[in-house]
């Protein structure tokens, strides 16, 4: 676990390289439940990427569509979607430790069998343990804003990562993006509309209704209650 800990090297001279990431590891303190979790069911639900590239069909014990969530906060909507869809098989990455432990214990409370979970950099597990054309679906849902314009740069969606999540979809899978910042939507857009080989499903410049398989959050209820937005982008891979 927190295999993205280790440091970014340079391999001729040794040095650390810093590396922009989208994320910054402000980890609470763990719930006795949480450490729980993380204890004991850890070696049963969840993906170490010093594994390597994910034999997906091994750690299901079957070859059905995969689903991969890209931060997932405290797990409880990527519980619900792996219930409500069992044909489908899902995997989470996130870097926060007590967000995976209420997944793990989210998993065990519903007796999910088709969700496992990496805790670690999302782009770094993209680019080393999934296998190209080998998803489904690809879910981003209200990724850090950086809403200060210095710290763009941080956000996660940019080209290189759609470039990258484009390379690890099938043919006709999709890419599903929800934030509640109006400025990062459009953002989203920008990047998207630069992009080949997609399709905006809601059409040219347009937003997306919820779909089905994203629950409504307590979070995003209260929001709409108070007037706040929520944007939805929905592209498949051509």
């Amino acid at each position: 676990m927190l295999d993205f800990l280790k440091q970014d090297q340079d391999p001729l001279t040794g040095k650390v390289m810093r590396k922009v990431r989208s994320f910054v590891l402000r980890e609470g303190r763990l719930t006795a439940g949480q450490q729980k979790a993380l204890d004991s069911l850890w070696p049963r639900f969840g993906l170490e990427r010093s594994g390597g590239v994910l034999d997906a069909p091994g750690v299901f014990g079957r070859d059905a569509p995969r689903v991969l969530e890209v931060g997932y906060g405290m797990g409880h909507s990527l519980v619900q979607m792996a219930t409500a869809e069992p044909d489908k098989d899902f995997i989470g990455i996130e870097v926060h430790r007590p967000g995976v432990g209420a997944l793990l214990m989210a998993i065990e409370e519903a007796g999910v069998t088709n969700l496992r979970s990496y805790c670690d950099d999302a782009v770094d597990i993209l680019e080393e343990c999934i296998a190209d054309a080998s998803l489904a679906r690809v879910q981003l849902y209200f990724p850090d804003p950086w809403h200060k314009k210095k710290h763009h740069k941080r956000r996660i969606v940019q080209s290189p990562w759609v470039q990258l999540v484009q390379r690890k979809l099938k043919p006709g899978g999709l890419l599903h993006m929800a934030t509640d910042w109006q400025d990062y939507a459009g953002h989203m857009l920008v990047i998207m509309q630069a992009q080949t080989g997609w399709q905006n499903l809601a059409g040219d410049q347009n937003f997306a209704a919820r779909p089905d398989w994203r629950p409504e959050t307590k979070f995003e209820r209260r929001g709409a209650r108070l007037g706040h937005g929520v944007w939805d982008l929905l592209y498949q891979k051509q």
